[in-house]
């Protein structure tokens, strides 16, 4: 078809979103409606899925209403959305829940350490591929059904955010493997829910709808959702996947020995592996393509540069200011360390981690300092990549930087030559809206592979090399630093006592 338009959803934690993507990967048009999450305690975190639909339906129409006939030359559909929303609807398909726990919320902490204490890793990981943590779906409804026990048994399915989306377009029930191999309860080596999981944390296995690939068809638009979209009746609906993986695959990080950094608030360094790396400090993730994202995440990333913004500026100078600051210093900030834990962590038995600098002389000063938090994040980062190459048994060749750290260049040729590997930046910011793109065409046959596809959709603005001397300073500085991170476990615990 010519001028063919892939229809690309994203069900994002503020917003839904709709684009119209040309077969090259162009977005021709893009709309979003916002909408607001719901704090009903502290550490609660909620949204409506009414509102996801009706802010889906208000996008589409835009986006229609851009394009001379749109609705004509759209191929398929395809949606990615925010993961682990857990979604319950009825035989009927009617919330069981008007509002659904999101992937923030941390209400179920204390079902995750009550699993912990009962169950040591070597008994649960190649059953899950994952550690427990509050995120993963599995928590959440046992959340609800020891306190929503109503909307528990009414339920007849549970859905993730952008497979209600699918739902409401196409009447069609499933989830794809990408947000399945995250819920805790997929078992990574047959790729169907575990029945033991599933007993042992007294879940009910009937709820788990089937799981499919993310390039499946699930269905066609309706009638119904045809009047409330303006969309064609009997457009194909693809199955779709989780935004986090659907970016990866729309950022070209498909094959192994390729990573990622999205470097936002926090650093989330994924490795693409054939399997799962199991690890307790280690998640994973399905990628569209059926391979493993294997991923670790610092709490602090771009928040450090905040934190230190507010606290040695009192948020009067820019940030490009500081890092021009920070640029006044040599790398390696003359040996000082800063261990970037302002938030501490979020696996492991030290969620406790506190930040620190080390080595303060009195030569130090304001640069050195800011450089130290620049250097300290890629430090921090760099050992969690070691971790998931040592695991893997594989080295990187390349790392795709996305997210507002990109914005930053000193920031980067750090990251560079601490890893001492080279990394690209992605032409398009919209990763996810690309990777939807990425699998219609997929799903419509128009490519042979996933690296094809990828490559066809994705171009890089510019590689960054690391710098031979820097990375030299860095290469002695990191044994250095997770010798400290090592050593500094021993106190937290101590520090807690002191401030409570």
């Amino acid at each position: 078809m010519s001028g063919a338009l892939t229809l690309a959803i994203d069900v994002g934690t503020g917003s839904a979103r709709a684009a119209l993507v040309d077969a090259s990967g162009r977005i021709e048009a893009i709309a979003a409606r916002e909408h607001e999450q719901i704090v009903p305690a502290f550490g609660w975190s909620e949204q409506r899925p009414a509102e996801w639909w009706e802010g889906t339906v208000a996008s589409i129409r835009s986006v229609l209403d851009e394009v001379p006939d749109a609705h004509t030359r759209i191929e398929a559909v395809a949606a990615c959305g925010q993961m682990h929303g857990t979604v319950l609807i009825d035989e009927a398909g009617q919330l069981t829940r008007e509002a659904v726990p999101l992937w923030n919320d941390k209400r179920t902490v204390e079902l995750v350490t009550a699993f912990e204490a009962k169950n040591a890793p070597e008994g649960y990981l190649a059953k899950t591929g994952n550690p427990p943590t509050p995120a993963w779906p599995a928590f959440k409804l046992q959340w609800i059904r020891d306190h929503d026990g109503e909307a528990y048994q009414h339920a007849a399915h549970v859905l993730m955010p952008k497979d209600y989306i699918n739902f409401r377009l196409t009447g069609e029930v499933t989830m794809d493997r990408t947000e399945a191999a995250a819920s805790f309860l997929m078992d990574p080596q047959t790729g169907d829910w575990s029945d033991e999981m599933c007993e042992r944390l007294e879940l009910e296995r009937r709820i788990l709808p089937s799981i499919r690939s993310p390039l499946d068809v699930l269905g066609t638009v309706t009638q119904h959702a045809a009047r409330e979209t303006g969309l064609a009746e009997g457009t194909p609906v693809l199955v779709g996947g989780g935004d986090y993986p659907v970016g990866l695959l729309g950022s070209g990080v498909c094959r192994a020995g390729l990573g990622s950094e999205m470097i936002g608030t926090s650093c989330i360094v994924t490795v693409i592996a054939d399997e799962p790396l199991l690890d307790p400090a280690i998640s994973n993730v399905g990628t569209v393509e059926g391979a493993w994202g294997a991923f670790m995440l610092l709490e602090t990333g771009g928040d450090g540069m905040r934190w230190a913004r507010r606290a040695f500026h009192e948020k009067t100078l820019s940030y490009d200011e500081i890092v021009a600051k920070a640029e006044e210093a040599p790398a390696g900030a003359d040996g000082l360390l800063f261990m970037p834990y302002l938030a501490g962590e979020r696996f492991g038995a030290h969620r406790n981690a506190r930040a620190q600098f080390f080595g303060i002389g009195a030569g130090h000063g304001l640069a050195h300092l800011h450089r130290a938090v620049l250097e300290g994040v890629s430090f921090g980062v760099k050992r969690h990549i070691a971790i998931m190459e040592d695991a893997s048994g594989r080295r990187l060749e390349r790392i795709v930087a996305s997210g507002g750290g990109v914005r930053t260049p000193l920031w980067l040729k750090i990251k560079a030559s601490a890893y001492d590997v080279p990394i690209l930046v992605p032409q398009e910011a919209e990763c996810s809206i690309v990777g939807c793109a990425i699998m219609a065409g997929l799903a419509l046959g128009r490519f042979s592979s996933v690296e094809d596809a990828a490559s066809a959709h994705v171009g890089y603005s510019e590689e960054i090399a690391p710098d031979p001397a820097w990375a030299e300073t860095y290469r002695r500085m990191q044994p250095v630093f997770d010798k400290l991170y090592g050593h500094s476990q021993a106190l937290y615990d101590d520090l807690d006592a002191l401030v409570q």
